[in-house]
């Protein structure tokens, strides 16, 4: 490594999320009473398939609404493999950093990108749209991981929100969706076709926007602690 850059296992981890609190102790709960033969590889995997499971419950709503329950449930068992992985290795003191902080990342990428696409392929959301909350939220990571290399803190939360209130947010607007359904409606476009949208497409407009503006105001300040680390 070079001079001013910290390795992951030196890292803090920080987390001042709305719900952070209360998650550590129900998960620190949760993994005691994991049975010895699941290890957090196991639960990484199952982080995947819930990922996964959204993607179908998402795609499979052009057929039925009632496949959103399918998309919420897989958000839910994606909460609990990626939230409890990391959780099982500390509480039973087998800690891998680097082999950790790869497959784990990497896994949360795969499954932002999943979760992204189903929305687009859904008939609540454009797939542009779709596509722009995974850009945004993977950037947003993307910052978060330099901030852990160069700063030696891994935050990953943005203001009150982390990935849980994320998921919390995507449950309620599939259930709203539910109730309300796509409730198209046409906007001009560029191409001189009108452009068929929901509301659900300008809450996505509106989070990839709100993306840039958390990216923006954290930007600002890792500038500035790193120009005084290195004046």
């Amino acid at each position: 490594m070079g001079k001013g850059v910290v390795t992951t296992e030196k890292a803090e981890r920080r987390n001042k999320s709305l719900l952070a609190e209360p998650e550590k102790r129900l998960l620190r709960s949760v993994a005691a009473r994991v049975p010895r033969a699941i290890v957090p590889d196991h639960l990484t995997v199952l982080a995947l398939v819930g990922a996964a499971v959204t993607t179908a419950g998402y795609t499979l709503a052009n057929h039925s609404p009632a496949y959103l329950w399918l998309a919420s449930a897989g958000l839910v068992i994606h909460w609990f493999g990626d939230s409890l992985d990391g959780t099982l290795a500390r509480v039973r003191k087998i800690e891998r950093p680097k082999y950790g902080f790869y497959v784990d990342h990497l896994a949360d990428g795969a499954a932002t990108a999943m979760i992204g696409l189903g929305l687009g392929f859904s008939p609540y959301m454009l797939l542009a749209v779709g596509l722009a909350i995974v850009v945004g939220y993977l950037i947003l990571s993307i910052n978060i991981y330099l901030e852990t290399i160069t700063q030696a803190t891994f935050r990953f939360d943005y203001g009150i929100l982390g990935p849980t209130e994320a998921r919390i947010l995507l449950i309620a607007l599939n259930t709203a969706a539910l109730v309300l359904g796509p409730n198209e409606f046409s906007v001009p476009s560029i191409t001189g076709r009108p452009l068929v949208m929901t509301p659900f497409d300008v809450v996505g407009i509106l989070g990839a926007l709100a993306m840039v503006g958390l990216l923006w105001r954290r930007l600002r300040r890792n500038l500035r602690v790193l120009g005084e680390l290195e004046p």
